[in-house]
């Protein structure tokens, strides 16, 4: 009875349990057997859990164990990382089916799937291996899902092939490959858009339903770098306000998360770095130059009286946005990584953009080039210490 009641508790192991789940793609037995093993005996608190306050479905299965994240909205920073072209997505979506039509265990080499690729390509263009753009996408592809355990590489290294399409590699099929994909309730060919699809998440629920709504605000909370309001009477900061000491308790019991509101923004921070969370600031050299823009950027909003949009943010163009990175260059640019000592301002002022843009720090209008710097930027700043040499290293 002892044993049975620990399982339904939320303790550390839960705790703990949760960010793997939350942090990881999911959890292969063969590979984190620890791990799996503290998903299976909090199995029933996880899943009570997950489900209440975010909606999300757990999975345990024999091999593995998944938590199913669907986003409340889709954002820029979502997809695979590494990933660099609509082809790469492609070339997923055509190896996954190829794996359907192998069996279990089932080996299968690099020369025969490239083949095949070639004739599920849905683009008209097609796939052509002496192309090495192409090839590279499909390495990209082939790492990705190895990694993954989607494919399992038996001999060979997949990095030849960008630089020769005759070499071979050889893979197998893995029993989990058949669990990568989310089960929908009717065919991917029937939905028109990812806003039908991301609607099947909310069958049988109101637009305004409370439980709609807690799973909405429950989802940007934990799957996003931050929230923002859509203006003065936004639902969803509605519910964040008059549920806000119950939201606090909820994340300390289950998580190590602590909450913050302001007026037009929220967000959860982590008081100590864990190692295993996507955290800001990371080891990045381009984290520390946007600690140190974020110090200029509340120092030239306040000095030049810059106006503040309805949610904190402010807006600026892109030639004065260049500008302030050859200001902020100059003036610490000295201590930064050799990379970008040696980049032009424009190669620094793009990968900074890019990386705000990531973190929902910042965000650039398509038409007019408009970039918002958004609150969050200036959540955190940073500066040398005061006994750091201008010429680049610590007093003496």
């Amino acid at each position: 009875m002892k044993q049975d009641r620990k399982k339904q508790e939320f303790d550390e192991t839960a705790r703990d349990a949760a960010e793997h789940l939350l942090e990881q793609f999911w959890i292969l037995r063969d590979e984190q057997p620890e791990v799996y093993q503290m998903v299976r005996e909090r199995e029933h608190a996880l899943r009570t859990y997950f489900m209440d306050k975010l909606g999300f479905h757990l999975i345990v299965h024999r091999y593995f164990a998944k938590l199913e994240k669907i986003p409340a909205e889709p954002e820029d920073w979502m997809g695979i990382e590494v990933f660099k072209e609509v082809r790469d997505y492609s070339i997923l979506c055509c190896l996954l089916a190829y794996l359907e039509s192998k069996n279990v265990d089932e080996q299968f080499l690099l020369t025969d799937l490239c083949e095949e690729l070639q004739s599920l390509y849905p683009d008209e263009e097609g796939l052509n291996w002496t192309h090495y753009e192409h090839r590279k996408s499909l390495v990209r592809v082939l790492q990705k899902t190895a990694e993954l355990g989607v494919v399992k590489l038996v001999d060979g290294d997949i990095t030849g092939f960008s630089y020769a399409e005759s070499y071979e590699v050889l893979y197998e099929v893995p029993l989990v490959s058949r669990y990568f994909m989310r089960s929908y309730p009717k065919d991917f060919y029937l939905f028109n858009s990812k806003e039908e699809l991301l609607e099947v998440e909310w069958i049988g629920s109101g637009e305004n339903s409370g439980v709609r709504r807690r799973h909405r605000v429950y989802r940007q909370l934990i799957l996003s770098p931050g929230m923002y309001a859509s203006g003065s009477n936004d639902p969803d900061f509605l519910y964040l306000r008059n549920f806000r000491n119950r939201i606090v308790g909820d994340l300390e019991k289950h998580t190590d998360f602590q909450f913050e509101l302001y007026r037009n923004t929220a967000l959860l921070t982590m008081p100590e770095r864990k190692a295993r969370l996507t955290l800001f600031p990371d080891n990045k050299a381009i984290a520390d130059i946007t600690l140190q823009f974020a110090g200029y950027v509340r120092e030239r909003q306040q000095k030049d009286e810059i106006p503040l949009q309805y949610d904190g943010s402010i807006y600026i163009m892109p030639v004065d946005y260049g500008k302030w990175i050859g200001d902020l260059k100059e003036h610490f640019g000295k201590g930064w990584s050799k990379q970008y000592r040696e980049a032009l301002v424009v190669e620094t002022a793009r990968d900074l953009l890019e990386y705000m843009v990531s973190w929902k720090m910042a965000s650039q209008d398509k038409e007019t080039g408009v970039i918002s710097l958004r609150p969050l930027l200036v959540r955190i700043m940073g500066d040398y210490p005061e006994d750091y040499d201008e010429a680049g290293g610590l007093k003496s």
